[in-house]
């Protein structure tokens, strides 16, 4: 999942705790109806001490609002998934200068193998052997500390540690985090892109702010329609953190772009999203190579051409 740009300044706030399948309906809702420079939306899991995700497993969902909207129409549009319960929610009017301390204080150093996410506050957190990356507190929301980013990141350790990929794609970059850790750990030049010229910005900006200007090479379009992105069996590694619904949408033409040894990173999908994604991807002759969840999004790492050496035909 993308994890979208939270506006430099929050004006209001709704909060809603649901069900998984209410939050993952939510977030594609959301994700298509409002601007995202202007609105964001985080959903997590409600800690409860249990390790097995259902459909009734609560969640928390948090829509942010760059300008006070209109609540009637936000209520109107949300009542059809979660009921009368959105009646009952009160927006929460933040102020801007509450909001960036919030952020700073929220934005603690997340490591994920050698890499280590953390804020300018943070820098002596910073080991000799790690690969940093400075991410400002009013970005905090396009940080690793999501489920989906971190678990992306762990896949990419435990994928460096078998091969060097020389080819990269991020699709759907954000703020650029998972390109840069990538680059900055094969010392080539990675491919990202976002249909959100605002992440593409924040993802230069973040290149520049890591001193590493030149690492990605970035597009403005949707998916892979992008002549960078768009090249048929070049990338030995791929990330696609978005959402279930534009996965399922674009599993012909990853499996296109992607190498006969490639490595497919895939994520912002809830558990019970899993198995249809793996069921669409491997009739696209990709197979699940290894799975992993964190705070209740799955991660998967896929292969082409499957997840396990084919037996030999004897002569």
């Amino acid at each position: 999942m993308r994890e979208g740009l939270l506006p430099a300044t929050v004006a209001t706030v709704l909060e809603l705790s649901t069900s998984g399948e209410n939050a993952r309906a939510l977030t594609e809702l959301l994700g298509e109806v409002f601007d995202p420079t202007e609105t964001a939306i985080s959903a997590f899991e409600i800690e409860q001490g249990i390790t097995t995700l259902s459909m009734n497993t609560p969640w928390k969902v948090e829509i942010y609002f760059a300008n006070p909207p209109d609540e009637a129409a936000v209520r109107d549009l949300l009542r059809p998934i979660v009921g009368d319960l959105v009646d009952d929610t009160p927006f929460t009017t933040v102020n801007t200068k509450d909001w960036v301390a919030n952020s700073l204080d929220g934005l603690k150093p997340v490591r994920a193998g050698r890499v280590l996410v953390h804020g300018a506050h943070d820098r002596e957190a910073v080991r000799i052997n790690d690969v940093a990356i400075e991410i400002e507190a009013a970005l905090a929301f396009g940080t690793g500390h999501h489920g989906t980013t971190s678990g992306c990141l762990l896949a990419l350790d435990a994928e460096l540690k078998k091969r060097r990929p020389r080819h990269g794609l991020d699709v759907g970059t954000g703020t650029g985090i998972l390109a840069l850790a990538l680059a900055k750990q094969i010392r080539r030049r990675v491919v990202a892109g976002d249909i959100d010229a605002v992440a593409v910005e924040v993802s230069a900006h973040n290149a520049r702010l890591n001193h590493a200007p030149q690492a990605l090479d970035l597009y403005v379009a949707p998916g892979l329609r992008h002549a960078k992105a768009n090249r048929a069996g070049h990338f030995d590694l791929v990330f696609a953190n978005i959402l279930a619904g534009p996965l399922r949408r674009m599993a012909p033409t990853l499996a296109r772009v992607l190498a006969a040894d490639g490595t497919l990173i895939l994520s912002g999908l809830l558990a019970m999203d899993v198995p249809g994604i793996v069921s669409t991807y491997r009739h696209q002759g990709i197979a699940l190579s290894s799975q992993s969840l964190r705070d209740g999004w799955a991660t998967l790492v896929m292969k082409k051409g499957g997840a396990a050496p084919r037996p030999r035909r004897p002569f």
